[in-house]
């Protein structure tokens, strides 16, 4: 029974890394995109949870102090 996914790209790099291995070139790890720290939350304006601000550029706790927007949660989100 075919496996769909796991038998197309993943086997495929699964083995590009075994030849790569045999013919002694260094392999590096999957870089996956740099995280980020986004605050969502609601607002008048906007009711629904939705992105404020990343979280190095928007101060969550004064936001929500200053009654501007409410349900406030940080969440790692790659860029």
């Amino acid at each position: 029974m075919p496996r769909g996914y796991e038998e197309g790209p993943v086997a495929e790099a699964a083995q590009a890394r075994r030849d790569a291995i045999e013919r002694g070139e260094p392999i590096e790890a999957e870089r996956h995109g740099i995280e980020r720290r986004a605050v969502y939350g609601s607002t008048t304006d906007e009711p629904e949870k939705h992105f404020l601000g990343w979280a190095d550029e928007v101060d969550a706790d004064k936001l929500f102090a200053s009654g501007r927007a409410w349900g406030i949660t940080v969440r790692r989100k790659p860029t």
